[in-house]
């Protein structure tokens, strides 16, 4: 009896440890994916800062496109960033609009020549370095909370604890439309990031990841 009553509080022991370390590492990769948002968001108003900065550059040469463009950033950035799902659409709508822009400029030479439109487009291709950076530690951070959140016996303690499965950060399309920005080298001398592939990649607000995460989503 006394060693069936030992081998009782052991497993309750072994069980309420798995619970508690379980509940600890989930709360720590819900928390670290936040935190990836919190700095999205932050890169997100910068780079809207950029885009508009960009429209205004178009208004004496497409004062229609200038003013609907003006128009739905105004209505975009009302819009709080707390989820994958705000992220993603952000993003869908900078899409569209360097699109727009790109028209524009392709209509207007003089535009992308000048240096006002050069630099606009340089600070971009940093905030979207941040984000990519951010985006990687999300989808990392998500990709093991989901894992635990549908293996067994986590996801029981998940389901207790009421975790559920996360959204994952859509790549950002708007990226692959940039031109080349900042002298007449060939397109073969732009790293990925839109910056020549010597220089190290612009960082304007010091964001630090702590490391590299495990995987890329």
């Amino acid at each position: 009896m006394t060693i069936l009553l030992i081998v009782i509080l052991a497993l309750i022991l072994i069980v309420g440890l798995y619970i508690y370390s379980t509940q600890r590492g989930l709360v720590d990769l819900d928390e670290k994916a936040n935190n990836a948002i919190s700095q999205i968001a932050v890169q997100l108003n910068s780079r809207w800062d950029a885009v508009t900065a960009l429209v205004k550059l178009t208004e004496q040469y497409a004062k229609h496109e200038h003013d609907t463009m003006l128009e739905t950033i105004a209505q975009r950035r009302m819009h709080s960033i707390t989820t994958a799902d705000d992220i993603n659409n952000q993003q869908t709508v900078i899409g569209q609009l360097m699109g727009r822009l790109m028209a524009v400029s392709e209509a207007y030479p003089q535009l992308q020549a000048a240096g006002v439109y050069k630099e606009a487009m340089a600070s971009l291709r940093g905030y979207e370095e941040n984000v990519r950076l951010s985006r990687m530690v999300y989808n990392d951070s998500v990709t093991k909370m989901n894992r635990m959140v549908r293996q067994w016996p986590s996801s029981f303690v998940a389901s207790m604890l009421h975790f559920g499965k996360r959204e994952y950060l859509q790549a950002d399309e708007s990226k692959k439309d940039f031109p080349p920005v900042g002298g007449n080298g060939p397109a073969s001398a732009q790293g990925s990031g839109g910056v020549n592939a010597d220089s190290k990649p612009r960082n304007p607000i010091g964001f630090k990841t702590g490391g590299e995460p495990e995987s890329q989503n």
